[in-house]
């Protein structure tokens, strides 16, 4: 039997097809366009670059380009967006599709570098702070890698853990200050062995290796490879299976008087596969509210390295505040890109080092800190890594070579 098509149903059936192969077409290629999160506006603002989105985003990276004279930044599963408002020390901006991302470039008037930066609360904004750079400086920052933001409050997107652990958290209690150790001439240290007491931290789930054990013995063995220098003052948080509350903990290095904080952790994740170690410095973006909570306190006597607030009004208090923890960022920042430097012939690190957040242990306004994330006590190599000898050595020769850098250039400053 031979079929006969009249001309209206063969235009209707020929349009079902294409918009079927259309549709598969689509879904083979690449994301819809309605799942995609685009990007709003970048405008800058006050030596800022502000990013906003429709939705929200989880992570992304920035760095140098130095040949270029360009700052780019990389953001995953976003799609480019249309408002754009360059000025100041940004000449243009381009958007470029990438994957299932997109880059922006950002074209310089003149040399600048990301000084700090991270995303608001919600996940939907990015702010990206620049700062003007000598020539030296700028070629330095191409050289260091990307910087990575992450905005850390994921909800459901995260992979759920293994295992689950409930505790009390006591109320903090202003304990004695620990003993430091050291010539008195010499610039002091405080290390913080993350977790402890009821709050073990993460957990091994094949082997029950807990962070809480982990970090101190990375601790001590940093305190013993400073302390051989001869050249800084060191002091432990905790040298015991003891509780702190966050405050508490950068509360006891500022009441040291400390010239460096360095808080030791273990990362860990849902899966195995994550490794590697990195470390992480203040957001600025996130640090006003602690600030305005320190300039607000009733006592506001030697908030900032001595100089007495107790006189001055609460936007006194802020910008004074602000403009020391600035200060501090770029100390803390400095840091870490030398503790990347020298742990990297040493240690398993990811390849983005240098992150930064808004973490409560970070926030201290005038003393240098960091959290160095060791490797993950999640990944099998990484925690036989971690809780070996040879494992303990390498980190704290890292640890200690990037201080006597740090110290040996602040000297050199004077």
């Amino acid at each position: 039997m031979a079929f006969r098509w009249t001309r209206a149903p063969f235009a209707r059936q020929g349009r079902r097809v294409f918009a079927l192969f259309a549709l598969i077409a689509g879904w083979c290629t690449s994301v819809p366009a309605w799942a995609e999160t685009a990007i709003r506006s970048i405008a800058v603002q006050d030596g800022r670059i502000v990013i906003r989105f429709d939705g929200r985003i989880a992570a992304a990276t920035g760095e140098v380009l130095e040949r270029s004279r360009q700052i780019a930044v990389d953001i995953a599963d976003a799609a480019p967006g249309a408002r754009v408002a360059a000025g100041g020390p940004i000449r243009g901006v381009r958007q470029i599709r990438s994957g299932t991302g997109t880059r922006l470039l950002f074209d310089l008037a003149a040399p600048a570098v990301i000084g700090d930066g991270g995303f608001d609360a919600d996940g939907r904004g990015l702010t990206l702070s620049l700062e003007p750079a000598s020539a030296a400086r700028f070629a330095a920052a191409g050289l260091a890698g990307p910087l990575s933001f992450m905005a850390f409050d994921f909800g459901d997107w995260t992979a759920k853990p293994r295992y689950k652990v409930s505790i009390p958290v006591p109320p903090p209690a202003r304990a004695a200050l620990p003993k430091v150790r050291g010539d008195d001439s010499r610039p002091l240290v405080v290390i913080d062995a993350g977790h402890g007491g009821v709050d073990p931290g993460a957990i091994n789930p094949t082997t029950g290796l807990r962070e809480k054990d982990v970090t101190l013995r990375i601790a001590r063995a940093i305190r013993d490879d400073l302390l051989a220098t001869g050249r800084v003052r060191v002091a432990l948080t905790r040298d015991d299976d003891r509780y702190l509350v966050l405050r508490e903990r950068y509360g006891i290095a500022r009441r040291l008087k400390a010239n460096l904080f360095i808080s030791i952790h273990c990362d860990s994740v849902g899966s195995e596969e994550a490794s590697g170690a990195s470390v992480y410095t203040l957001s600025e973006v996130a640090s006003d509210k602690e600030a305005a909570r320190l300039a607000t306190r009733e006592n506001k006597a030697d908030v900032i390295s001595g100089v007495n607030l107790g006189d001055a009004g609460a936007d006194v208090s802020s910008i004074l505040i602000d403009l020391t923890q600035r200060e501090t960022m770029n100390s803390s920042a400095s840091f870490a890109r030398l503790l990347g430097r020298e742990a990297k012939p040493l240690i398993p690190t990811k390849p983005v080092f240098h992150r930064m957040a808004s973490l409560m242990v970070l926030k201290a306004p005038d003393m240098p800190s960091i959290l160095f994330e060791t490797g993950y006590i999640s990944n099998p190599g990484d925690a036989a890594f971690l809780d070996s000898r040879e494992g303990r050595e390498r980190i704290a020769e890292s640890v200690t070579k990037a201080v006597e850098v740090h110290f040996a250039r602040q000297l050199a400053s004077r």
